[in-house]
This record gives C-alpha cells, structure tokens and sequence, in this order.
C-alpha cells in the first residue's frame, strides 16, 4: 500500500506555491505590517492543510482545512487592498485572486468529502 504524504496532495502544493507567489510580490514592499500579514495568512493555508493532514482523524483534518478556508478569505480580502495600496497592479490581484479561488474550491471539496466520510 502506498504511503501517505503531504507533498502529494495537490492543493496543499497549490498553497504552497501560492505562498511564493505572495513573498515575491511581497519582497521589495515596506509596508512591514502589511506585508507580515499578508504572507502570515498566505502561510497558513498552507500551514493548516498541513497540520490537518497529520492530525490522525478526518474529522480534525476537516477542522484545520476550515481554518485554511477562512485564511483564504483573509488574503482574498488583502489582496484587494494590495491593489489600492498600489503594492500590485490589478492583473496581478486578479492572477493571485484566481490562484486562491481554486485554492479555497480544493479546500472546500476535500473537506466536503471527509466530513462524508463520518
């Protein structure tokens, strides 16, 4: 039986690619809050598909993929005003935002499924 590994879920590598897409559109801002949060909610879409992954039981994987969703939403909202802010162009914020909508889609259907799984 082959082994379970994180790097071979699909959307937590989205996410993760996701984070870099993030910290290089990040990287020469100096709006230090700003930018601390933005990567800090990009990471942690990332960061809790991962600790669901591990955490042993379906029902704590769906638990941390709600928390990934609900960071989602907080770079969704950030990345509108990364483009007022001037810190993007709108192609960019469009891009970004496009990546995180199948993102957030993956979240939600993983966690769909495992909640079935009950």
């Amino acid at each position: 039986m082959a082994q379970r590994k994180l790097e071979n879920l699909d959307v937590w590598n989205d996410a993760r690619f996701f984070v870099v897409d993030i910290y290089r559109m990040m990287y020469n801002v100096r709006d230090y809050g700003f930018k601390d949060q933005i990567q800090r909610a990009a990471v942690s879409i990332m960061n809790n598909i991962a600790e669901g992954f591990e955490s042993g039981s379906d029902v704590q994987f769906a638990h941390f993929l709600n928390i990934a969703k609900g960071s989602c939403s907080e770079v969704k909202s950030m990345l509108f005003l990364c483009q007022d802010l001037k810190y993007c162009t709108e192609e960019k914020r469009i891009e970004l935002y496009d990546k995180l909508y199948n993102i957030s889609s993956k979240i939600y259907n993983l966690s769909t499924y495992l909640k079935k799984q009950k």
